[in-house]
């Protein structure tokens, strides 16, 4: 079972769109950081930052190649991320679900009632 300061530090790293960006990115394949850096607007030490945060709760890692650093996705707390939530799913399809079968209930009264209401007036 995942750690709730695992969890926290994936969710609290998801929370910036630059982050969740980058790993938009690295799911295509690895990067370097110029890389990454090239369709923000800021410095390649604020990217750095980021790239310390995403690596920190263990969302990327850092390889090494000669002179380049090059970063790539790492699936696992995504994935425990995703089992977190997929409770959550659960709980909400079945709730859904339910939601459904009293709507169906209500419209089948619905239309007993109408049905019924025709009749008597047939029948008058």
């Amino acid at each position: 079972m995942t750690s709730a300061n695992t969890l926290d530090a994936t969710f609290a790293a998801l929370a910036d769109p630059t982050r969740r960006a980058i790993l938009a990115r690295l799911a295509s394949g690895e990067a370097s950081v110029m890389e990454l850096a090239e369709p923000f607007a800021m410095s390649q030490p604020a990217i750095s930052k980021h790239l310390r945060v995403l690596e920190r709760a263990g969302l990327i890692s850092r390889g090494r190649d000669a002179q380049r650093r090059p970063c790539k996705i790492e699936a696992k707390p995504l994935g425990d991320a995703n089992e977190w939530l997929e409770n959550y799913r659960r709980f909400w399809e079945a709730r859904f679900e339910h939601l459904d079968n009293v709507l169906e209930e209500l419209k089948a009264s619905e239309k007993k009632q109408k049905k019924n209401k025709k009749q008597r007036n047939i029948q008058r």
